[in-house]
């Protein structure tokens, strides 16, 4: 099986996260490669950072791990990340971050979050004209949906109210609109989705760009009571749990074959993080992931098949110019 999507800590978060330890976790779960993503801190936004990244990965591993670039609206910044993903086998794509990021450093925030639409056409604009043709993997967050003063660490429920359903669903509708109008040779790829609108979105398009979509563990196995829990701080992510109806429904899509593949979004924190401020979001989903393949997924009546094609082969089909 493969993990399209993990965050890895190494460099200035080690202490919460490494390389080698996600290996280890995912070979108990029986995944063999790995995606990780470019939000690091430092981020990865060129050939430097991805170099040093790479030789991270333990020696016997460095064929099973795989890394995006991010995409930032600095066209030359872009171009050296197109270039790296043309160069390099274990670049499987870049990561534009369509929204922002309360739990990043203003520091990290300003270097790859692109919550301007203006900025974001201009990526798609710079990748068309540079016949960029690889994954651009997407966190559709639309930044003007989020009402940051609704947020109360107190009451855990009041994130998923702060970034609402319709953010997901009109940063979706952007990235498509981008897409058509600047002929975007590429594959877009909606990250993590989590409302049923979103995934009718998805099926609308297929016809008419390559697009796919992913769904994390915690949004297919949980529902937005966890928020509600006396430890509900933990259960923060970005996008947030959902309500059971986008929970039931993104089973269903999933069952269906409407939702490409299963990602984690593996992302540990400090204890200390979730509790406290800066109250971080994200869930280290990989130790999920067994319960789903195993116990999740027969249950809602996915065959062996059915298994394969949402851990595997759909992703390799996409991949496997770089997988092979």
């Amino acid at each position: 099986m493969i993990d399209p999507h993990v965050h890895c800590r190494d460099w200035e978060e080690s202490y919460k996260e490494t390389i080698k330890h996600v290996f280890e976790v995912a070979k108990k779960q029986g995944i063999e490669k790995i995606f990780d993503m470019p939000n690091t801190k430092p981020p990865i936004l060129g050939k430097k950072e991805l170099l040093n990244r790479l030789k991270l990965a333990p020696k016997e591993r460095r064929k099973d791990y795989f890394v995006y670039i991010a995409a930032t609206p600095n066209e030359k910044q872009l171009k050296e990340a197109i270039k790296c993903y043309k160069d390099f086998r274990n670049v499987v794509g870049l990561k534009l971050y369509a929204t922002i990021d309360s739990s990043s450093s203003k520091k990290v925030e300003k270097s790859i979050y692109v919550p301007q639409e203006k900025d974001q056409e201009f990526i798609y604009k710079i990748l068309s004209e540079n016949e960029y043709r690889g994954v651009l993997a997407l966190h559709c967050e639309k930044a003007v949906f989020i009402k940051k003063d609704l947020w109360k660490p107190e009451t855990p429920i009041s994130h998923a109210i702060a970034r609402p359903k319709i953010s997901e669903i009109e940063a979706i509708k952007d990235q498509i609109r981008f897409a058509k109008k600047y002929n975007f040779k590429g594959i877009l790829h909606i990250c993590h989705i989590s409302t049923k609108e979103g995934v009718e979105l998805v099926k609308k398009e297929r016809k008419s760009i390559r697009i796919t979509c992913g769904v994390t563990p915690h949004h297919i196995l949980w529902s937005e009571k966890k928020l509600k829990e006396d430890n509900g701080l933990l259960y923060k992510t970005n996008p947030p749990l959902r309500g059971i109806k986008d929970v039931l429904a993104l089973r269903r899509c999933l069952k269906n074959g409407l939702i490409d593949w299963i990602e984690s979004d593996h992302a540990p924190h400090a204890l200390i993080e979730k509790l406290f401020y800066p109250h971080l979001s994200g869930y280290p989903s990989l130790i999920l992931y067994s319960t789903i393949v195993n116990d999740l997924l027969p249950s809602i009546g996915m065959n062996e098949k059915m298994i394969r094609k949402v851990t595997f082969e759909n992703i390799y089909k996409i991949f496997r110019d770089k997988l092979e």
